[in-house]
């Protein structure tokens, strides 16, 4: 299935949702470029997230996610892998609601954290004990704000990367030519 979209679509939600890996078949299936936003960063910066969080802390990161996200929706329509923690910001929220079609991957911190338990001494909000817990508080912590932006919801507990891009790209069919 290969079709062009009206705007971006972005995939938000906690780290371990599949945004990534999703984003990449969305992107595929709909023939349009993909942006993973942490790469994006990364590749300007030079340094990995988990480096800037280390080097500048989290508000300097955020600036720098301020920066990719405006220029990411500022281009041709795409699909956009944002960071867990893109929501936090209000500014971000209403270019979020406001220049594309906005879609959380729900996960459950349990899933999430079997996803990345491997990687958790990259992901700077996981580097400690019990990330699992710390991954629960996260998704408590932004469930509203993922709410808040969301057009659409896909739950991904139990599904392949392959049945959510699938699910999402019904979804968006159902949703009509403005998604």
């Amino acid at each position: 299935m290969r079709s062009r979209i009206e705007r971006s679509i972005a995939l938000v939600g906690i780290m371990g949702a599949g945004k990534s890996t999703v984003g990449r078949l969305l992107a595929l299936g709909l023939g349009v470029a993909f942006v993973d936003l942490d790469a994006a960063i990364e590749a300007v910066a030079g340094r990995s997230v988990a480096e800037l969080f280390a080097r500048e802390g989290e508000p300097a990161f955020r600036r720098r996610e301020s920066r990719a996200l405006a220029a990411a929706l500022g281009r041709e329509a795409s699909v956009v892998a944002c960071g867990g923690g893109v929501v936090l910001d209000p500014a971000h929220r209403r270019l979020l609601r406001e220049r594309c079609h906005c879609v959380w991957l729900e996960v459950s911190a349990a899933v999430a954290w079997r996803r990345l338990a491997r990687e958790a001494s990259g992901r700077p909000l996981l580097a400690m004990e019990d990330g699992e817990r710390r991954l629960g508080e996260l998704i408590d912590e932004r469930s509203a704000l993922y709410r808040e932006v969301a057009e659409t919801r896909i739950a991904t507990d139990g599904r392949t990367p392959e049945e959510v891009a699938r699910a999402l790209l019904e979804a968006l069919a159902a949703a009509g030519p403005r998604a």
